[in-house]
């Protein structure tokens, strides 16, 4: 008898829906090949976090209980993303202090959510991809929630160097990019500053690529390298590690004729 496959929600989060849908397909494909069933809830909105950030918590809790409702009964919950993954397990159960019957679905909840290449790595003990890359040197920068909320550091770098893809660190690769969700729009000066220092230690690298796990900070970065006129390329993990970089463009790129 085939061994059962783990039953695995994917909360796409708003920022792949709209800007990089790609990066949504690539997460289904390596989930996929590391034997997971997987199912994406119709009924997912945003996780919450500019409503949470921002101070509005009435809202933050009613798109809660819509996650609850949406992603209940599934053994995993993963999501593409540091910032939207640590919303649900860190920040979305305590939203809920003051209902013990919320509370408890929300840490149910939020125990079984993690970000994808975590997941792939620490709980799905996946060692290597199937993806090919080409491309020559990369640097990666490590997102603030993932970083520092989930512990994700080495996981998406033992990937890559399973698949061959040379790293290049930067001197800063744990620095801020600046976006922080509303940050940038609050604070944009200040913002600005912070992503551009960012570039500025993506270009000392060398490397022609620069590779994160949360589309934020990707597209924070991959819209100041193409102001400044760099030809650094920014791409997500994921779909390095699905080989799909021969499908998409670089982010902030057009997808270039066949």
């Amino acid at each position: 008898m085939p061994p059962i496959k783990p039953r695995v929600a994917l909360f796409v989060t708003c920022l792949v829906d709209l800007h990089r849908p790609s990066v949504g397909f690539a997460a289904i494909r390596l989930l996929e090949e590391a034997g997971c069933q997987v199912e994406v809830p119709r009924a997912q909105t945003c996780c919450g976090q500019p409503a949470y950030n921002s101070g509005d918590r009435a809202t933050t809790a009613d798109l809660a209980r819509g996650i609850l409702d949406a992603f209940g009964g599934y053994d995993y919950v993963v999501v593409p993303s540091g910032s939207c993954g640590g919303m649900l397990r860190e920040h979305m159960p305590h939203l809920f202090d003051d209902d013990p019957n919320l509370r408890a679905r929300a840490d149910a909840l939020a125990a079984r959510t993690y970000e994808l290449v975590s997941f792939l790595t620490d709980v799905m003990q996946v060692e290597g991809v199937a993806g090919v890359w080409t491309g020559g040197d990369v640097t990666y920068h490590d997102s603030c929630a993932g970083l520092r909320e989930l512990g994700i550091k080495q996981q998406p770098r033992r990937l890559l160097r399973a698949m061959g893809v040379p790293i290049v660190e930067m001197a800063e690769p744990e620095i801020c990019c600046g976006f922080g969700g509303t940050f940038c729009v609050k604070y944009p000066e200040i913002s600005v500053r912070m992503v551009s220092d960012k570039t500025r230690d993506i270009a000392s690298t060398g490397a022609g690529t620069v590779l994160a796990g949360d589309l934020g900070c990707l597209l924070n970065i991959a819209g100041r390298l193409s102001r400044e006129g760099s030809p650094v390329r920014a791409r997500h993990v994921a779909e390095v590690l699905a080989g799909m970089t021969t499908e998409v463009a670089p982010i902030g790129q057009p997808r270039q004729k066949p």
